[in-house]
């Protein structure tokens, strides 16, 4: 299949999922994962309909960046960054889904503010509870966005979860619910200076489930692009791989 029918497909699936879940389909935003998908590739796909693109390295974001930036579509950063990165994500991204740490936080905040600019951010919870992924743990993720609320340089529009990666949907939908119960009860602490507006969580492999669970930004990259010919397939965005 084209890149145009995955798409449609994709969308449909989405659609299907979000009216079983009681929402409207265009209230669910698809954030394409792009890793090692060529730029004339990714162009086809933002011509159509897929308008936000997501990478998870640096130089190989920045490289597309240079000859897609004038598409229409926006950046979104969701692998793990590294402190020493900071500069070279803040050239690209309109927002990052993977802030965990403090260390990060003060990282992004100094450079933010000397480029007199601001930030939206995601905060990655590890809700699998796995030492092979990134993310602050569950029973510490209030407290990160509560301290990192205290930024003005930091917009906090969300949280972001990857599920455990396993055939098991019980198992999946548990990570799934976990982040949904925080996402609630970060609302429900009113903290001033967040805006719970996105919950992404679901990738090529489970988003079906995940907006049933309450995902509103599904991060989607096999399904679109197909199977990766590179070891880099099978590996989730923000696992802890060594390269």
């Amino acid at each position: 299949m084209s890149i145009k029918e995955n798409l449609e497909k994709v969308n449909q699936k989405i659609a299907d999922a979000a009216l079983k879940a009681g929402k409207k389909p265009e209230d669910i935003t698809l954030v394409m994962a792009t890793k090692t998908v060529d730029a004339e590739r990714i162009r086809e796909a933002v011509r159509n309909g897929g308008h936000v693109i997501a990478e998870n390295k640096i130089q190989e974001a920045l490289k597309k960046y240079e000859v897609l930036k004038d598409e229409d579509a926006s950046w979104h950063f969701i692998g793990h960054l590294q402190t020493n990165k900071v500069k070279d994500v803040l050239k690209f991204a309109d927002m990052i889904h993977s802030v965990d740490r403090m260390s990060l936080v003060e990282k992004l905040d100094k450079r933010l503010a000397s480029e007199g600019r601001s930030m939206d951010v995601l905060i990655q919870v590890n809700t699998s509870y796995e030492e092979s992924k990134y993310g602050v743990s569950p029973e510490d993720a209030i407290s990160l966005v509560r301290e990192t609320s205290r930024y003005d340089t930091l917009k906090i529009r969300g949280l972001m979860t990857i599920g455990l990666f396993t055939d098991d949907e019980v198992k999946v939908r548990k990570c799934f619910k976990l982040l949904k119960g925080i996402y609630d009860s970060v609302i429900k602490e009113g903290i001033d200076g967040v805006e719970m507006k996105y919950l992404s969580m679901g990738m090529s492999g489970d988003y079906h489930i995940a907006i049933e669970e309450g995902a509103n930004m599904v991060r989607v990259g096999t399904a679109i692009f197909g199977v990766r010919n590179t070891p880099d397939a099978y590996y989730w965005p923000s696992e802890k791989v060594d390269k």
